[in-house]
């Protein structure tokens, strides 16, 4: 598979397919049918080529290309323009799928800048490994269509453009598309295919607008069809369909509370990107766009969380898009295992992903936020429609607890890199009891909702009695901390406390008893899970020590914790968001407004929140967009709407 970078610039999508493109408007994946899995992109470019000249393509790399990205306004149809000092040709480019079809629209528009006519070709060439295999692809060319067909089993991908082609290759067609002579190949086993358009006098200021569109089946007949279906109207009119249904979407969904024009902006574009990341096949809600595919800095984000999406969740019903959520929840009971567990995390379809082991706080947060929904829409039929799994979910919860702490059993923690009794997975295993004991009083079954808050309030009391960590005024971030041999020998010959146990195997595993990194997450503690209230003074002291720990020193923004070294350790955005939910929570809206503003002053170019910051830069570090820092952001706008502190009004 061809390089691909791991910043992306703009995403498309209408929940059934979803695409990444970069700032010059190269397509560099497409994912169908699921926004997940599978994606299909090797290599998709365009350009132009005049008489005697090699193609220019449009995402070359020389220094002198001129180039700027931006949304519609409203939409999610991403519109890059480019121009070059040596080429008379300006380019305008739009990108978006069609609402409720599997097809994607590339739109381009020709301005001759010169002073006479000129002729051209405009060049596609497209090398696609379907449902990411790069073996056995066939790819054809299907004349009464006029299009060229990429297929590999039972996902079938036919390109055709609002005119027909000039000429047509199939397979080994890179050269070919470079030199501008296609030579007509029909069909070859092989992943890549080409078309060209001739464009002949095109008078000098005047423009040609031309649309490529690529539809997907999940068999040639249907593919076929679709292409069909789009070529019965002419590409303005899917541009304008489109551009009407971003905005009646937004129209629905509710408008940002407050705050300065900044502020309405990014609220308006993370409801734009909810839309992108939730299923419309499943309901299921997408981390982020996959940008690691080959696992090389990372084990992958193109994954349902449940963690991520208790927080995402709440964002989407505190901004009005209610339906999302339930589908979401309505999600959850499929991907639930026989035992009442939710595990780490999913494929969009509900089957279980490459996981590194149980992750206990992701069903805690599941059972939270299924009634942070229900308290948002009062919707009876959703609680009695959750309830079999919440009375599982909590079953299972309660009985991981350990009988020496009364903390839950060791697990991987919410960052996904050590094994311990955490005390956020602690605090979200309480919230998502207490929220199955809500439940429980509202279907009417008390012994339950009793035996459960008393449950929930040993948790808390554990939590209290053995996290909090005096000498540094913050809570341990765990208990019994699984290390390496050679780490615990030099910790313990240092005076820390610690254990060796042995598996059924034989197998020693070594713990030390104390975690005492600072870490963001356990403000989760207050926010959102409610453990303690926020005015407590552990909560209070706990706040300043993070942000005087965890505070970036060059560009500002909060870490996830003190010695985190993922990416460089670099600030986040749902980090510093956090501490802003805490500070909003404890009366301390300047301060909450300042951090709110550091994340929205480092949104991209077009408007979207990373995950990670450059601590030298400033600039995108990680994953764009990241689903987590939009809910985080939502919910701080709206946190400060319901505390009075907007007194700017969003227009």
């Amino acid at each position: 598979m061809s390089n691909k970078p791991f910043l992306i610039d703009s995403i498309i999508g209408n929940g059934r397919m979803l695409g990444s493109l970069g700032r010059s408007g190269r397509l560099h994946r497409l994912w169908w049918p699921h926004i997940d899995h599978s994606q299909h992109v090797d290599l998709i470019r365009t350009g132009i080529q005049f008489a005697g000249e090699r193609t220019v393509w449009f995402d070359e790399e020389d220094g002198q290309w001129e180039r700027r990205i931006s949304y519609m306004p409203g939409t999610n149809i991403t519109v890059a323009e480019s121009s070059h000092p040596r080429f008379p040709i300006a380019v305008r480019q739009q990108d978006y799928t069609l609402p409720g079809r599997d097809v994607l629209v590339r739109h381009y528009t020709f301005r001759n800048v010169s002073n006479g006519a000129l002729s051209f070709r405009f060049v596609w060439h497209s090398s696609l490994h379907v449902n990411e295999s790069e073996l056995y692809n066939t790819t054809l060319f299907n004349e009464p269509n006029d299009a060229i067909v990429h297929y590999h089993h039972r996902a079938f991908f036919a390109v055709s453009g609002t005119s027909p082609c000039s000429q047509f290759q199939c397979g080994f067609a890179g050269e070919a598309a470079e030199n501008g002579h296609l030579n007509g190949q029909e069909i070859e086993m092989q992943s890549d295919g080409a078309l060209l358009w001739d464009v002949d006098g095109l008078p000098a200021g005047e423009s040609k607008t031309f649309a490529v569109y690529l539809a997907a089946g999940s068999t040639l007949t249907e593919s076929l069809e679709q292409l069909a279906f789009v070529k019965q109207h002419p590409a303005e009119h899917w541009l304008r369909l489109t551009e009407a249904y971003w905005h009646a979407q937004l129209r629905e969904a509710r408008r940002c509370p407050g705050g300065p024009a900044d502020i309405a902006e990014l609220y308006e574009r993370s409801v734009l990107m909810f839309k992108l990341m939730a299923d419309s096949r499943t309901g299921s809600l997408l981390a982020a766009p996959e940008v690691d595919e080959r696992h090389v800095r990372c084990g992958g984000y193109a994954y349902c969380w449940g963690r991520d999406a208790a927080f995402i969740t709440t964002a989407l019903d505190r901004c009005g898009l209610t339906d999302a959520s339930r589908r979401f929840y309505e999600w959850t009971l499929r991907a639930q295992e026989p035992d009442g567990s939710w595990q780490q995390r999913h494929y969009h379809d509900g089957s279980l992903a490459p996981s590194w082991g149980l992750q206990i706080d992701e069903g805690g947060s599941i059972l939270w936020g299924m009634w942070q929904h229900y308290e948002t829409t009062r919707d009876e039929s959703f609680a009695h429609a959750v309830w079999p799994a919440v009375r599982k979910g909590a079953e299972f919860l309660t009985a991981f607890l350990d009988p020496n702490t009364g903390l839950p059993l060791p697990s991987i923690d919410l960052w996904e890199e050590r094994n311990g009794e955490h005390t956020y997975s602690a605090a979200a295993v309480c919230g998502g009891i207490r929220a199955a004991a809500a439940f429980a009083r509202l279907m009417g079954d008390a012994d339950s909702a009793g035996h459960w808050e008393k449950i929930a309030d040993g948790i808390a009391d554990a939590i209290v009695a053995q996290c909090w960590n005096e000498s540094e005024s913050s809570f341990y971030r765990g208990l019994h901390l699984k290390v390496d041999g050679s780490r615990y020998d030099q910790a313990v010959s240092s005076g820390a406390e610690g254990s060796v146990q042995y598996t059924s195997k034989g197998y020693p595993v070594h713990r030390l008893k104390f975690d005492p990194v600072i870490d963001i997450s356990l403000l989760g503690l207050s926010v959102p899970f409610g453990v303690l209230p926020p005015d407590h003074e552990y909560m209070t002291r706990l706040a300043d020590t993070i942000e005087r720990r965890l505070l970036s020193p060059v560009v500002g923004g909060i870490k996830r914790y003190e010695d985190d070294h993922y990416i460089g350790g670099n600030p986040w955005i749902l980090t510093t968001l956090w501490l802003a939910h805490y500070r909003i929570a404890i009366g301390q809206y300047e301060a909450a407004r300042t951090l709110l503003q550091w994340a929205v002053d480092h949104r991209t170019d077009i408007g979207l929140l990373p995950e990670q910051v450059d601590k030298e830069t400033g600039q995108p570090a990680w994953i764009v967009p990241l689903t987590w820092s939009h809910a985080m952001f939502v919910l701080a706008v709206d946190r400060l709407a319901d505390a009075g502190q907007w007194p700017e009004t969003a227009s």
